[in-house]
Protein backbone atom coordinates (compact mmCIF):
# COMPACT_ATOMS: atom_id res chain seq x y z
CA UNK A 1 0.00 0.00 0.00
CA UNK A 2 1.25 3.09 -1.09
CA UNK A 3 1.56 6.06 1.41
CA UNK A 4 -1.20 8.31 -0.17
CA UNK A 5 -3.70 5.69 0.34
CA UNK A 6 -5.72 5.20 3.33
CA UNK A 7 -6.51 2.06 4.74
CA UNK A 8 -9.72 2.42 6.39
CA UNK A 9 -11.85 5.71 4.27
CA UNK A 10 -15.00 4.60 5.59
CA UNK A 11 -14.11 4.59 9.40
CA UNK A 12 -12.48 8.20 8.65
CA UNK A 13 -15.67 9.59 7.12
CA UNK A 14 -17.96 8.08 9.85
CA UNK A 15 -15.91 9.62 12.16
CA UNK A 16 -15.91 12.84 10.84
CA UNK A 17 -20.08 12.57 10.41
CA UNK A 18 -20.58 11.40 6.50
CA UNK A 19 -22.70 8.22 5.53
CA UNK A 20 -21.09 8.05 2.08
CA UNK A 21 -17.70 10.02 0.41
CA UNK A 22 -18.63 13.38 -0.42
CA UNK A 23 -17.71 14.88 -3.99
CA UNK A 24 -14.69 16.95 -4.03
CA UNK A 25 -16.17 20.66 -4.21
CA UNK A 26 -15.88 23.83 -2.36
CA UNK A 27 -18.41 23.27 -0.38
CA UNK A 28 -17.74 19.73 1.05
CA UNK A 29 -14.02 21.34 1.67
CA UNK A 30 -15.49 23.39 3.81
CA UNK A 31 -17.49 20.94 5.54
CA UNK A 32 -14.47 18.41 5.81
CA UNK A 33 -11.90 20.81 7.50
CA UNK A 34 -14.76 22.24 9.49
CA UNK A 35 -15.53 18.84 10.98
CA UNK A 36 -12.03 17.69 11.24
CA UNK A 37 -10.72 20.42 13.61
CA UNK A 38 -14.17 19.66 15.91
CA UNK A 39 -13.64 15.85 15.83
CA UNK A 40 -9.53 15.30 15.92
CA UNK A 41 -7.51 17.42 18.28
CA UNK A 42 -4.81 18.67 17.58
CA UNK A 43 -2.17 17.29 20.39
CA UNK A 44 1.55 17.08 21.05
CA UNK A 45 1.22 13.99 24.42
CA UNK A 46 4.04 12.05 22.73
CA UNK A 47 6.64 15.07 22.26
CA UNK A 48 5.74 16.29 26.42
CA UNK A 49 6.69 11.87 26.74
CA UNK A 50 9.39 12.86 24.64
CA UNK A 51 8.81 10.03 22.11
CA UNK A 52 9.20 9.63 18.62
CA UNK A 53 6.62 10.64 16.54
CA UNK A 54 6.37 8.27 13.21
CA UNK A 55 4.26 10.00 10.44
CA UNK A 56 3.97 7.38 7.70
CA UNK A 57 0.50 6.83 6.84
CA UNK A 58 -0.03 3.84 8.18
CA UNK A 59 1.15 5.26 11.93
CA UNK A 60 -1.07 8.19 11.54
CA UNK A 61 -4.21 5.77 10.93
CA UNK A 62 -3.50 3.77 13.94
CA UNK A 63 -3.02 6.85 16.51
CA UNK A 64 -6.07 8.85 15.13
CA UNK A 65 -8.50 6.61 14.04
CA UNK A 66 -7.89 3.60 16.49
CA UNK A 67 -6.05 4.59 19.38
CA UNK A 68 -8.18 7.46 20.36
CA UNK A 69 -5.51 10.16 19.77
CA UNK A 70 -5.05 13.15 18.17
CA UNK A 71 -1.54 14.44 16.51
CA UNK A 72 -0.13 17.32 14.92
CA UNK A 73 0.51 18.65 11.88
CA UNK A 74 2.51 16.30 10.19
CA UNK A 75 0.15 13.56 11.39
CA UNK A 76 -3.44 15.37 10.92
CA UNK A 77 -2.60 16.98 7.69
CA UNK A 78 -0.32 13.99 6.27
CA UNK A 79 -3.98 11.95 7.02
CA UNK A 80 -6.33 14.97 5.90
CA UNK A 81 -4.47 15.10 2.50
CA UNK A 82 -4.61 11.81 1.59
CA UNK A 83 -8.46 11.39 2.15
CA UNK A 84 -9.19 14.57 -0.08
CA UNK A 85 -6.85 12.82 -2.75
CA UNK A 86 -8.89 9.45 -2.25
CA UNK A 87 -12.02 11.99 -2.52
CA UNK A 88 -10.75 13.27 -6.31
CA UNK A 89 -9.42 16.08 -4.67
CA UNK A 90 -6.71 18.04 -6.58
CA UNK A 91 -4.29 18.05 -3.82
CA UNK A 92 -0.81 18.35 -2.81
CA UNK A 93 1.28 19.32 1.02
CA UNK A 94 3.07 22.02 1.07
CA UNK A 95 5.24 23.80 4.29
CA UNK A 96 5.70 26.62 6.03
CA UNK A 97 7.05 28.52 8.80
CA UNK A 98 5.39 29.42 11.68
CA UNK A 99 6.37 33.21 12.94
CA UNK A 100 3.34 33.16 15.54
CA UNK A 101 4.04 35.34 18.35
CA UNK A 102 7.30 36.95 16.80
CA UNK A 103 8.42 38.58 13.62
CA UNK A 104 6.60 37.76 10.32
CA UNK A 105 10.25 37.88 8.27
CA UNK A 106 12.13 35.86 11.15
CA UNK A 107 13.91 32.70 9.10
CA UNK A 108 12.39 30.42 11.17
CA UNK A 109 12.24 26.39 10.66
CA UNK A 110 10.40 25.04 8.18
CA UNK A 111 8.14 22.70 10.69
CA UNK A 112 4.27 23.52 9.78
CA UNK A 113 2.92 21.34 6.90
CA UNK A 114 -0.68 22.74 4.98
CA UNK A 115 -2.33 21.54 1.95
CA UNK A 116 -3.01 23.63 -1.20
CA UNK A 117 -6.18 22.63 -3.06
CA UNK A 118 -7.17 23.50 -6.25
CA UNK A 119 -11.53 23.47 -6.43
CA UNK A 120 -12.82 24.52 -10.19
CA UNK A 121 -9.36 26.14 -11.32
CA UNK A 122 -8.81 28.42 -7.91
CA UNK A 123 -6.34 27.24 -4.75
CA UNK A 124 -7.32 27.29 -1.31
CA UNK A 125 -5.06 26.67 1.41
CA UNK A 126 -6.12 23.82 3.97
CA UNK A 127 -5.07 23.30 7.34
CA UNK A 128 -5.94 20.75 10.23
CA UNK A 129 -3.20 21.03 12.07
CA UNK A 130 -2.38 24.12 13.33
CA UNK A 131 -3.04 24.06 17.40
CA UNK A 132 -5.23 26.36 18.95
CA UNK A 133 -4.95 29.09 15.95
CA UNK A 134 -6.48 26.42 13.09
CA UNK A 135 -7.82 27.72 10.45
CA UNK A 136 -11.50 26.11 10.50
CA UNK A 137 -12.15 26.76 6.76
CA UNK A 138 -10.23 26.56 3.36
CA UNK A 139 -8.46 30.25 2.51
CA UNK A 140 -8.66 31.29 -1.07
CA UNK A 141 -5.21 31.86 -1.93
CA UNK A 142 -4.89 34.58 -4.63
CA UNK A 143 -6.92 37.53 -2.36
CA UNK A 144 -5.68 39.36 0.09
CA UNK A 145 -9.11 40.37 1.05
CA UNK A 146 -10.39 39.25 4.70
CA UNK A 147 -12.10 35.63 4.50
CA UNK A 148 -14.33 34.42 7.05
CA UNK A 149 -14.40 31.20 8.92
CA UNK A 150 -16.59 29.88 11.77
CA UNK A 151 -14.29 31.50 13.97
CA UNK A 152 -11.37 34.18 13.26
CA UNK A 153 -11.69 35.97 10.04
CA UNK A 154 -7.83 35.60 8.26
CA UNK A 155 -6.21 37.17 5.56
CA UNK A 156 -3.29 35.57 2.68
CA UNK A 157 -0.80 38.71 1.99
CA UNK A 158 1.72 38.00 -0.96
CA UNK A 159 4.97 39.16 -0.68
CA UNK A 160 7.87 38.29 -2.85
CA UNK A 161 7.45 34.55 -3.69
CA UNK A 162 5.74 33.62 -0.26
CA UNK A 163 2.68 34.23 1.59
CA UNK A 164 2.08 35.05 4.75
CA UNK A 165 -1.12 34.20 6.64
CA UNK A 166 -2.51 36.05 8.99
CA UNK A 167 -5.57 36.17 11.54
CA UNK A 168 -7.56 38.84 13.43
CA UNK A 169 -7.69 38.73 17.05
CA UNK A 170 -9.04 40.86 19.10
CA UNK A 171 -9.19 43.57 16.23
CA UNK A 172 -5.13 42.85 15.77
CA UNK A 173 -4.13 41.15 12.56
CA UNK A 174 -1.28 38.89 13.43
CA UNK A 175 0.63 36.60 11.75
CA UNK A 176 0.94 32.72 11.95
CA UNK A 177 2.73 31.22 9.38
CA UNK A 178 5.01 32.09 6.18
CA UNK A 179 4.29 29.64 3.60
CA UNK A 180 5.56 28.80 -0.50
CA UNK A 181 4.14 26.55 -2.72
CA UNK A 182 7.70 24.74 -3.71
CA UNK A 183 7.08 20.99 -3.99
CA UNK A 184 7.80 18.40 -1.19
CA UNK A 185 8.71 15.19 -0.65
CA UNK A 186 8.91 12.83 2.18
CA UNK A 187 11.84 13.57 2.69
CA UNK A 188 11.47 17.09 3.48
CA UNK A 189 8.32 16.03 6.04
CA UNK A 190 10.84 13.52 7.79
CA UNK A 191 13.29 16.42 8.22
CA UNK A 192 10.76 18.82 9.72
CA UNK A 193 9.11 16.27 11.69
CA UNK A 194 12.69 15.19 13.30
CA UNK A 195 13.53 18.71 14.17
CA UNK A 196 9.51 19.09 15.82
CA UNK A 197 10.14 15.96 17.69
CA UNK A 198 13.65 15.50 19.10
CA UNK A 199 15.73 18.33 18.61
CA UNK A 200 15.90 20.79 21.84
CA UNK A 201 14.54 23.44 20.82
CA UNK A 202 11.81 22.53 19.19
CA UNK A 203 8.99 24.22 21.41
CA UNK A 204 7.23 20.86 21.41
CA UNK A 205 9.56 19.36 23.69
CA UNK A 206 8.55 18.41 26.96
CA UNK A 207 5.75 20.54 26.28
CA UNK A 208 1.71 19.32 26.41
CA UNK A 209 -0.56 21.84 23.77
CA UNK A 210 -4.04 20.40 22.96
CA UNK A 211 -6.29 22.32 20.70
CA UNK A 212 -10.11 21.34 19.44
CA UNK A 213 -12.35 23.38 17.72
CA UNK A 214 -16.28 23.79 18.44
CA UNK A 215 -18.83 25.37 17.17
CA UNK A 216 -18.25 29.29 17.75
CA UNK A 217 -15.32 28.22 20.31
CA UNK A 218 -12.09 26.77 20.61
CA UNK A 219 -10.99 24.60 23.72
CA UNK A 220 -6.95 25.15 24.40
CA UNK A 221 -4.51 23.46 26.95
CA UNK A 222 -1.17 24.91 27.34
CA UNK A 223 0.91 22.69 30.11
CA UNK A 224 -2.17 23.23 32.94
CA UNK A 225 -3.40 26.47 31.28
CA UNK A 226 -6.73 25.42 30.14
CA UNK A 227 -8.88 28.03 28.19
CA UNK A 228 -12.24 28.04 26.23
CA UNK A 229 -12.44 30.83 23.95
CA UNK A 230 -15.62 31.85 22.51
CA UNK A 231 -16.54 33.96 19.35
CA UNK A 232 -17.36 37.66 20.81
CA UNK A 233 -17.19 37.04 24.46
CA UNK A 234 -14.25 37.13 26.83
CA UNK A 235 -11.84 33.91 27.18
CA UNK A 236 -12.56 31.65 29.90
CA UNK A 237 -9.72 30.24 32.07
CA UNK A 238 -7.93 28.22 34.97
CA UNK A 239 -5.19 26.34 35.74
CA UNK A 240 -5.15 23.31 36.28
CA UNK A 241 -3.33 21.72 39.39
CA UNK A 242 -3.53 18.03 39.50
CA UNK A 243 -3.00 15.35 37.74
CA UNK A 244 -6.11 13.96 37.57
CA UNK A 245 -7.84 16.57 36.94
CA UNK A 246 -5.78 17.00 33.83
CA UNK A 247 -6.38 13.77 32.63
CA UNK A 248 -10.13 14.06 33.26
CA UNK A 249 -9.95 17.40 31.18
CA UNK A 250 -8.25 15.34 27.89
CA UNK A 251 -10.59 12.66 28.02
CA UNK A 252 -13.82 14.82 28.38
CA UNK A 253 -13.23 18.03 26.11
CA UNK A 254 -11.20 16.97 23.85
CA UNK A 255 -12.11 12.98 23.74
CA UNK A 256 -8.09 11.92 24.03
CA UNK A 257 -7.13 8.65 25.49
CA UNK A 258 -4.26 9.11 27.50
CA UNK A 259 -1.46 6.53 26.22
CA UNK A 260 -0.08 4.03 29.05
CA UNK A 261 2.99 5.41 29.24
CA UNK A 262 4.90 4.36 32.61
CA UNK A 263 5.86 7.96 32.97
CA UNK A 264 2.76 9.95 31.92
CA UNK A 265 1.51 11.27 35.54
CA UNK A 266 4.90 11.91 36.43
CA UNK A 267 5.68 13.82 33.31
CA UNK A 268 2.46 15.84 33.30
CA UNK A 269 2.89 16.61 36.88
CA UNK A 270 6.11 18.18 35.92
CA UNK A 271 4.81 20.15 32.80
CA UNK A 272 1.58 21.67 34.91
CA UNK A 273 3.52 22.49 38.14
CA UNK A 274 4.47 26.43 38.81
CA UNK A 275 7.15 27.76 37.09
CA UNK A 276 10.02 29.39 38.82
CA UNK A 277 9.81 32.93 38.36
CA UNK A 278 12.98 34.01 36.84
Amino acid sequence: MSQTELSNVDLYLQRLGFDSPPPPTLESLRELQSRHTCVFPFETLSTMLRLPVPIDLASVERKILYAGRGGYCYELNNMFLALLLHLGFEARGITGRVVMGGPEDALVARTHRLCLVTVSGVRYIADVGFGGMVPTAPLRLDTEEEQPTGHEPYRIVHQDSSYILRAKVAGEWRPMYVFDLQMQSDIDYQIGNWYVCTHPQSPFMGQLMVARTGEGLRRTLNNGSYAVHRTGLESVRRQITAVDELIELLEREFEIRVPHHPEFRQVVGQVIAPQPML
